[in-house]
């Protein structure tokens, strides 16, 4: 499983197919998917958490769906550049992954290209945004700001890709 930072793994990332950006919380998983030509992230939609199956059964139905062939996963650093806990968190689902194959859709032993990217204050900068500029009530940024954090981490990446 090609597996690392984007700026260490950019040179594999695989060509015209979706990239699928995830922002994983404890709670909800957001979803963003990319274009074929790496250009433009879309939200998509927000995974409700429940348990490692469940959550990976959502997951192989996005990938089957939208012919997923990759992952850009935000990864929570601290300010200051190490480490969160968090980041132990997205490692484990990840690792996980692996064991679920026919949940995912994929074949045993099956490369997926998965890249990290610095996820610093992307809720943050969707919450604010939705506050600030939309004035959107909290109820209805529960709903969305997950999906907006996962675009805007996929979004990041692509950029970084192009770039």
């Amino acid at each position: 499983m090609p597996l690392g930072l984007l700026k260490d793994i950019s040179a594999a990332t695989p060509k015209n197919v979706r990239l699928l950006g995830v922002d994983l919380g404890t709670k909800t998983m957001g979803l963003a998917i990319g274009d074929t030509g790496h250009s433009v992230a879309t939200p998509l939609k927000t995974i409700n958490r429940k348990n490692l199956s469940y959550d990976m059964k959502a997951l192989g139905e996005v990938m089957r769906e939208f012919e997923i062939g990759g992952f850009v996963f935000g990864w929570p650093l601290n300010m200051d550049g190490s480490l969160s806990g968090s980041c132990d968190r997205v490692r484990s689902f990840i690792d996980e992954m692996r064991n679920y194959p026919q949940e995912l859709g994929i074949e045993q032993g099956t490369d997926l290209w998965i890249a990290l990217f610095d996820e610093r204050l992307s809720t943050s900068t969707v919450q604010n945004f939705l506050v600030d500029d939309v004035d959107m009530s909290r109820t209805r940024r529960a709903a969305v700001v997950d999906k907006l954090a996962a675009q805007l981490i996929l979004q990041g990446a692509l950029d970084t890709l192009k770039a």
